[in-house]
């Protein structure tokens, strides 16, 4: 009875771990695009408020602020990590294909939102908060064909 429920619970772990990581890279045609660009801005909503939590908490000398701060900048360093992902396991390996055509501005604007997803950890300011919704956006226009 003992390895029959080992068994059980080794096959739902490996069933739930499917899917947890979401939109997956076999060709079945199912895309939410508009999803993915909203998924990103929350992100980046995060990364700006998780910012300003940072310079809040940082001139604070108490233990739990200590503690909440370093929460703070491990949720910032996971939402940006999200978008760098999104973009690249999503947009660049499946949706955006060379035979768009303004497929150079579609790739410019991912790179530049993946760069200013880095920023993004490498700095606490809003400038880069800003930046990167900026880079989120641009793509999005880009990515639809829109100016």
């Amino acid at each position: 009875m003992k390895i029959k429920s080992c068994l059980y619970l080794a096959i739902f772990t490996c069933l739930s771990g499917i899917s947890v990581y979401g939109h997956c890279q076999v060709p079945c045609g199912i895309y939410a695009d508009q999803h993915r660009f909203e998924q990103m801005l929350e992100d980046q909503a995060t990364i700006e408020k998780a910012g300003k939590m940072i310079a809040e908490l940082s001139g604070k000398n108490d233990a739990l602020s200590h503690n909440q701060l370093s929460r703070w900048v491990a949720t910032k360093e996971s939402h940006a990590t999200n978008i760098q992902k999104v973009i690249a396991e999503y947009f660049l390996a499946q949706r955006i294909k060379a035979t768009a055509k303004n497929y150079e501005k579609q790739l410019v604007c991912a790179h530049a939102v993946i760069v200013a997803a880095m920023k993004c950890k490498q700095n606490v300011d809003g400038d880069s908060a800003d930046g990167l919704k900026k880079a989120i956006l641009a793509l999005h226009r880009a990515y639809e064909g829109k100016k």
